[in-house]
């Protein structure tokens, strides 16, 4: 029975590294040497490329607190997390309410 004198060992513990002919380049390089280069328009870079729209619903956030917001005010059309934002929208004056809603981009449809 033979014993090899030379055994390979084995590491699980390999430093990070690229192979010889890849370059690194952080993705703002990237986009720099892209916008730079004068190419074009059929070719696709990261700034031509058009996603299709999201299937999963956007989500909603309180316009008081930035909280995840499951109810809307039906009178006012704020959006609120909790009973305590109701509360405190109950007692606001109508511009500070409509200011909530410009900052949200909301427009009424009524008028």
């Amino acid at each position: 029975m033979e014993t090899s004198t030379n055994k390979t060992k084995h590491t699980f513990k390999r430093p990070f590294t690229f192979a010889r002919n890849n370059v690194y380049r952080p993705l703002r390089q990237i986009q720099n040497m892209e916008r730079n280069k004068n190419s074009s328009s059929q070719q696709a870079t990261y700034f031509t490329l058009n996603a299709p729209p999201s299937l999963i619903p956007p989500k909603k956030y309180s316009d008081i607190s930035g909280l995840p917001a499951l109810y809307v005010d039906p009178h006012t059309k704020l959006r609120y997390a909790n009973v305590e934002e109701y509360n405190s929208m109950q007692h606001m004056p109508s511009d500070i309410i409509m200011g909530y809603l410009a900052a949200r981009g909301y427009t009424s449809a009524v008028g």
